[in-house]
């Protein structure tokens, strides 16, 4: 995957590319479906000096890019695994990581056997590009979670996936799109591609008969902007490299236009919320 991954990111330069995301943990096969520990586990490695982060430190600095690096993390500190995006400056220096806000427990999708609920909130990077944020996979379904990556300033918000066609293809172009109106920033869905088998039967819990594989990556990775346009999806069946060009202007252009966070009611959500997550929480329903 290393040498895959340098010839597109040599294309890449040749294309005047300034930031570069890959998909959702790029170094291995997709095997959280099997809750099996072994051999998967062994691809985790160090956020801070593992061998992918300083393969992409080398490519970052030698490029002028700033790169997105999501895989499985070993923190050896706290014997812990996440599921980690690694921001490397294009300075080659890492600039910070974000962890996996929202952990899926649907169908094949048994992540948390592996990690758990990242703990770095919703960290804003500030590049020389501009400042982004990594919305890791499932976070894309929750609406509060781009928000919160808006709120602290991301102008670009990259979502890095690994998600299948029976799952989640009629909301793939729908929800970073969406994403990118309702916060006036820049989204960028990615994906990969592919069937992935694997030796050992497994099953969702669902029923239905044991199978080796998760279904299809469908990969139609896009970019979406403020303004609602997006462009083309790559292939749903050959890895790619999609280039975009984003003028980051148009943010401020359409937040005032149409002054969502101006009109939003921040406060009173802040304390309906604070109310819904008592023990002792009672929905407000009028009742005849």
């Amino acid at each position: 995957m290393h040498s895959r991954i340098g010839e597109i990111i040599e294309v890449a330069a040749m294309c005047g590319v300034n930031i570069v995301c890959f998909q959702e943990t790029w170094t291995m096969p997709f095997a959280f479906c099997t809750r099996e520990k072994d051999p998967w586990t062994q691809f985790a490695e160090s956020a801070e000096d593992g061998n992918t982060t300083r393969f992409c430190q080398e490519l970052a600095k030698k490029h002028n890019m700033v790169i997105i690096s999501p895989i499985l993390e070993r923190d050896e500190l706290h014997s812990t695994l996440w599921n980690t995006a690694v921001v490397i400056s294009n300075s080659g220096n890492v600039l910070g990581k974000s962890r996996k806000n929202h952990i899926p427990r649907i169908g094949d999708f048994n992540e948390s056997t592996y990690y758990m609920e990242g703990n770095t909130g919703h960290t804003v990077f500030q590049t020389q590009f501009g400042r982004i944020a990594v919305n890791i996979c499932y976070g894309r379904h929750h609406p509060l979670n781009w928000f919160m990556y808006s709120l602290n300033g991301a102008e670009i918000i990259f979502n890095p996936s690994a998600t299948v066609g029976a799952l989640s293809e009629p909301m793939w172009p729908i929800e970073a799109r969406n994403a990118a109106i309702a916060n006036h920033c820049f989204t960028c869905a990615i994906n990969r591609v592919g069937t992935e088998h694997f030796k050992n039967e497994f099953t969702s819990g669902d029923g239905k008969k044991a199978h080796h594989d998760f279904g299809h990556f469908y990969g139609s990775s896009y970019v979406a902007a403020p303004d609602g346009s997006r462009t083309p999806g790559l292939s749903r069946t050959r890895d790619g490299l999609l280039v975009a060009e984003m003028d980051l202007n148009l943010n401020r252009q359409l937040s005032d236009k149409w002054s969502f966070k101006m009109t939003g009611r921040y406060a009173e959500y802040a304390e309906e919320l604070a109310n819904a997550v008592r023990h002792d929480f009672k929905p407000h329903v009028v009742k005849e």
